[in-house]
């Protein structure tokens, strides 16, 4: 479609830059107002109200991008996601790791990515580790580690989605997808955070059409892809060290948006803040959460983000089960924390910190 848009002087992948520059905003501002956070969602105080949009935006997600598959916009069949070898091994340890890491950090990595646009140096230092360690698990000397794990997979065949696993298939989902408006509606959220956590569901979906469909170009191709962080903040570490060797795309754009949309969102309700470390035990446990998120999270194949709101609405399992997994080692670690009285090493006692994602 994209010839037809009538660029003459810009290229898809260039077009594709701004595309995910207006995402990313959009992302980045509503996510600050809203304090959208997986991590907050499983282990929050405010767990409920925190779920109930987290519920809601993946109910709206998923509703999306059934429909552009279903009037045949978009497709996965040739998507990693639905490959019927499901790399479960990596999945799991990737998903855990993750998980432990974002508790750690006390936020996902689209939580430190919002926040790093706020004035949080804890969350940019977090984000730049993040990164680095995403980096050497992609093409560095963790890679060899990535390889193995994904060796380890399932063959499901036909049924490496939800709606060929699950009696009834799409009704099944669609049953599902109701069940949670039903809970985020009676999670009591505001109306207007309510309103913009349909807004944040519908962010994937356009960026699913708009990768796949509106800027699909046979000449001069794009990778199809949707909201996600961590091959993001890898791909943008490296553009900001070699910007005159490697050409800015999809994923710089989208991790420039959403700390600008972050930014303004920050200024214009009077949030902006420096915030920094207590001491360098702190710093020393947001590091590890940082190694630990940035391996897991290539490991596992996405982000809360990446694997769940971007990758569950294409009903596959793989992504299924690394949110799944993700969610577990939150609870785990959360579990282990707790146990501790007074944690030195993790920077000070957990139990008596304000539970606020990565604030």
């Amino acid at each position: 479609m994209f010839e037809s848009l009538g660029f003459e002087t810009l290229s898809a992948p260039q077009v594709s830059l701004f595309f995910a520059l207006i995402v990313g905003i959009a992302f980045g501002g509503l996510a600050e107002q809203t304090k959208f956070c997986f991590r907050r969602a499983v282990i929050g105080h405010d767990r409920r109200q925190a779920a109930g949009l987290w519920a809601l935006a993946l109910a709206v997600s998923v509703t999306a991008v059934q429909v552009a598959v279903y009037f045949e916009v978009i497709t996965f069949e040739d998507h990693r996601f639905l490959t019927p070898e499901v790399p479960l091994m990596a999945a799991a340890v990737g998903g855990l790791l993750f998980g432990i890491g974002m508790v750690l950090s006390r936020g996902c990595a689209s939580r430190l990515t919002v926040l790093s646009g706020t004035g949080n140096m804890r969350a940019l230092f977090t984000l730049i580790l993040f990164g680095l360690a995403a980096s050497a698990t992609l093409k560095g000397p963790l890679s060899g580690a990535r390889t193995a794990l994904a060796t380890q997979t399932i063959d499901l065949g036909d049924a490496s989605t939800v709606a060929t696993l699950l009696p009834f298939g799409l009704w099944s989902v669609a049953v599902i997808v109701a069940a949670l408006v039903i809970y985020a509606l009676s999670s009591g959220n505001r109306v207007a955070h309510l309103v913009m956590a349909v807004a944040i569901g519908l962010l994937p979906a356009i960026a699913w059409v708009g990768t796949g469909y509106v800027l699909y170009d046979d000449f001069d191709p794009i990778a199809f892809e949707s909201i996600a962080f961590t091959l993001p903040a890898a791909d943008s570490l490296f553009w900001i060290i070699a910007s005159t060797s490697v050409t800015a795309k999809f994923t710089v754009g989208l991790m420039a948006g959403v700390i600008a949309g972050a930014f303004v969102s920050a200024l214009v309700s009077r949030r902006l803040a420096w915030v920094g470390f207590d001491g360098p035990a702190q710093m020393g446990r947001y590091g590890l959460a940082a190694i630990l998120m940035g391996f897991g999270g290539v490991v596992a194949g996405g982000c809360t983000i990446g694997a769940g709101l971007s990758g569950i609405p294409t009903l596959s399992v793989a992504a299924i089960t690394t949110l799944a997994f993700i969610a577990i080692g939150a609870k785990v670690a959360e579990r282990i924390l707790n146990l501790i009285p007074s944690s030195r090493e993790f920077g000070g006692s957990y139990t008596t910190l304000p539970q606020q994602p990565a604030e």
